[in-house]
């Protein structure tokens, strides 16, 4: 029998379980949103106690919504700029580049040393197209990895990461790409204040120290931060006519809940 892998991550590193958990769970599914074989694999190989990462129904719901989502915006992206490049902010143990490689792209991975550590243990290192990219995102080092390719088309993907900063370092970021990469595009999810509120508690009953920090009440209070920056989409769960979301569309009816967690699609100023 394979030994199991014991884990030491704590803070924001170790709320990857909770997506890695829950894709593994959604993928054996016969109903399955979505499927993700690599992430059952992952979960047996490591020695966790994923039951305290439980979640209530209409959030698992969300959660795999929100990851099929992200996946529909970069394939989205790859179908007019199929030769773009994207950097994943906090892939976590994500494998979104296997689920959307078109064959051109070229992909970076970016997270924690940590993070990448245990990404290479338990799914592989980094080749050809694809880059892994060891540093905090608030380092601006990174930036420079993947500066070489800023002729091409980018896209700045944040899935459940930028909730845990402080709205500071997320204006930081925004800004510093956009002045880095003008025209480029950024998706990233977000939550008005009461529904972080709500869900650091669920991080308190899960016994995980990292705390959320950053909320936005309306997308476009983005466009403030600088000029040049335009809001193409957003995409909020409880509108989606997807079957399981419907035991929960009372949510949509209910001006405060209604949208109260998205997934907002920014251009980043223009093309010099």
């Amino acid at each position: 029998m394979t030994e199991r892998i014991s884990l030491s991550l704590t803070g924001v590193p170790e709320t990857l379980f909770i997506p890695l958990y829950h894709r593994a769970q959604e993928s054996q599914r016969p109903d399955a949103m979505l499927k993700d074989d690599t992430a059952v694999e992952i979960l047996h190989k490591l020695d966790f106690d994923f039951s305290r990462l439980k979640l209530q129904k209409h959030d698992i719901v969300a959660l795999i919504l929100r990851v099929r989502e992200f996946d529909r915006f970069a394939r989205d992206f790859l179908a007019t700029r199929p030769d773009g490049v994207i950097v994943h902010i906090g892939c976590g143990l994500d494998t979104r580049f296997e689920r959307v490689d078109n064959g051109r792209v070229e992909w970076f991975d970016l997270d924690l040393p940590e993070v990448i550590d245990l990404r290479r243990q338990l799914i592989g290192d980094e080749g050809g197209r694809y880059h892994l990219i060891s540093c905090s995102v608030l380092d601006p080092a990174w930036i420079e990895k993947v500066n070489a390719l800023k002729l091409r088309p980018f896209l700045f993907i944040a899935e459940g990461v930028l909730p845990y900063f402080e709205e500071e370092q997320v204006k930081w970021l925004v800004k510093i790409l956009q002045s880095t990469f003008p025209g480029a595009d950024m998706v990233f999810d977000a939550h008005t204040p009461w529904v972080i509120w709500g869900d650091n508690l669920q991080l308190k009953f899960s016994k995980i120290s990292a705390r959320l920090r950053f909320g936005l009440k309306h997308g476009r209070d983005v466009e403030t931060w600088s000029p040049g920056i335009r809001i193409l989409e957003e995409w909020h769960y409880y509108g989606t006519d997807e079957p399981r979301v419907r035991p929960f569309r009372f949510m949509y009816t209910i001006s405060f809940i209604r949208n109260s967690t998205g997934i907002f699609h920014y251009q980043l100023g223009t093309l010099p």
